[in-house]
């Protein structure tokens, strides 16, 4: 899901990957809304200005270590100490880096701690770009059990996204515009169970009679209903109180277009290069792996408007 250019769902800012710092401000430019001059009409003072809000990344340094127990240990167990440890930090990193996206993307303020958030704090999503599921839920803990994850807030998401002003742009895919949607498991089961009309065999023709795009986005899809790609992850956040606390009974999917967050890595550094340390400790005995990064990551915010990301929150419990 990441990619060089403003077309990606999570742009990459090479900045501070070519020069020292550690903070990239970044422009999104608004589209233009000049009628235009007709005919010989007098074009010279009715020009309009380019409009454009600045966002900023910041990036910092991130580490996760690992150490063997002693060579007694490693010789009890038919393993390599070091294929074990590369595998284990590869594991944690893929989770950090996916939970530290849901975070951000879902504007989830609970999580204050920056490691797991980006390395930057969580902007939570304005009015505009939040549906509570269900009839008069003001907040994520005003939602009923009676409103759980079904396609018609899907479509009430493309409807959002179309008249928003700005509008959220859709991914471009083979030349065709698609959105995509993450959703946690609990939503997922509610939505396949739900014995409305059509509902989970919506997406089961989908996937089966629409074409599948040789794309990144469609990897481990689920399914994909009136072009939002639907993918699952279990990391997707809980509710979020006004007050800034956890609603356990809510979980907020996402809905997202094109840039709807940027990373940036420090110099040295990328999506695919990590620093790997490894130290011996007590006279060679014990083996010890450091991996790190010089990252950062964060939702897109323009005039302090979410710019590509609608948060959909619905209530969501274990079945």
């Amino acid at each position: 899901f990441m990619g060089p250019g403003p077309d990606f769902l999570t742009q990459i800012k090479d900045e501070t990957q070519k020069a020292a710092g550690d903070k990239i401000t970044f422009g999104i430019r608004m589209q233009m809304t000049q009628a235009g001059i007709a005919g010989d009409e007098t074009a010279e003072g009715f020009e309009e200005a380019i409009s454009t809000f600045n966002d900023s990344v910041f990036i910092d340094q991130l580490r996760s270590q690992t150490r063997s127990k002693g060579k007694m240990s490693e010789q009890r167990v038919p393993f390599s100490v070091r294929d074990e440890g590369r595998s284990g930090l590869r594991d944690w990193w893929t989770a950090r880096i996916d939970e530290s996206w849901l975070n951000q993307i879902g504007g989830y303020v609970p999580e204050t701690d920056t490691k797991k958030t980006g390395m930057q704090a969580v902007v939570a999503p304005d009015s505009d770009h939040i549906i509570r599921y269900g009839a008069n839920a003001t907040a994520d803990e005003s939602i009923t059990t009676t409103a759980t994850f079904a396609l018609g807030i899907l479509d009430t998401a493309i409807e959002r996204a179309e008249t928003l002003s700005p509008g959220i742009r859709p991914l471009m895919i083979g030349g065709k515009k698609h959105y995509a949607a993450f959703l946690h498991p609990y939503q997922v089961t509610a939505m396949r169970t739900s014995t409305s009309t059509g509902q989970w065999l919506d997406i089961t023709k989908a996937m089966y009679q629409g074409e599948r795009e040789d794309n990144p986005i469609f990897s481990g899809a689920l399914g994909m209903y009136n072009n939002v790609v639907l993918h699952k992850d279990s990391r997707v956040t809980q509710g979020s109180a006004a007050a800034g606390t956890a609603v356990t009974t809510v979980r907020r999917a996402v809905f997202c277009g094109a840039q709807s967050a940027v990373v940036a890595f420090g110099r040295d550094n990328g999506p695919n290069r990590f620093t790997w340390v490894e130290k011996s400790f007590d006279y060679g005995n014990q083996l010890g792996i450091s991996t790190g990064t010089i990252w950062g990551l964060k939702k897109v915010v323009y005039n302090s408007k979410d710019y590509a990301t609608i948060v959909l929150a619905t209530y969501a419990t274990a079945s």
